[in-house]
């Protein structure tokens, strides 16, 4: 069987890519993930997640690399990874009874032939009107200044949406597993 390798550092990611009980290597892509000039949200996260694959083709050349990158769209503003309680806490108060868009964009390369399945995956997030005080309780208690829009769905940032919209929930975590088994098995990588 090929080797899978997950261009990513993240801690989510690699807990998602083990639900599919695949083995599989991770390494940490160097690229500059800032966006260009008129660049829009899809078009940057597709980008990226192909860009971190490629990325570490040159020192993996046999293996299927996977590469994503999520962002995070209020209205016509990209929401990035607060990093901060303050910034976090601005990022969810402009959220508030609103609903935000996040686009995951999931890469596939094949490094031994240089082909690629790029995709981008969208999901909706609804928020609902959250106080001042909700949120101060929240960050406190989960801290998601490493998350793009504040929040962690796979733990109590549940609590902050009324609902939620999409066809893959994995994307929201920043890993589409559905998306990723349909491009693992057009690679002939078998799952389950």
């Amino acid at each position: 069987m090929r080797r899978l390798l997950l261009a990513s550092s993240s801690p989510y990611r690699r807990e998602l890519l083990s639900r599919l009980q695949l083995e599989f290597d991770c390494r940490a892509p160097e690229i500059d993930e800032t966006a260009q000039a008129g660049e829009r949200p899809e078009q940057l996260v597709r980008r990226l997640a192909l860009e971190k694959a490629q990325a570490l083709a040159p020192t993996h050349q046999q293996h299927l690399i996977i590469g994503s990158d999520q962002v995070a769209v209020l209205g016509e503003r990209i929401l990035g990874k607060p990093y901060t309680f303050e910034r976090a806490r601005q990022q969810l108060q402009a959220c508030s009874g609103k609903s935000v868009s996040f686009l995951t964009g999931l890469a596939l390369l094949d490094s031994r032939t240089g082909t690629a399945q790029v995709d981008c995956i969208t999901f909706a997030v609804h928020f609902r009107a959250i106080n001042d005080q909700q949120i101060e309780r929240y960050l406190q208690a989960e801290q998601p200044f490493d998350c793009a829009g504040s929040f962690k769905a796979e733990g109590l940032g549940i609590s902050l949406f009324r609902a939620t919209e999409g066809s893959d929930a994995t994307s929201l975590i920043g890993l589409p597993l559905i998306r990723l088994v349909d491009m693992l098995n057009h690679a002939g990588i078998e799952v389950p």
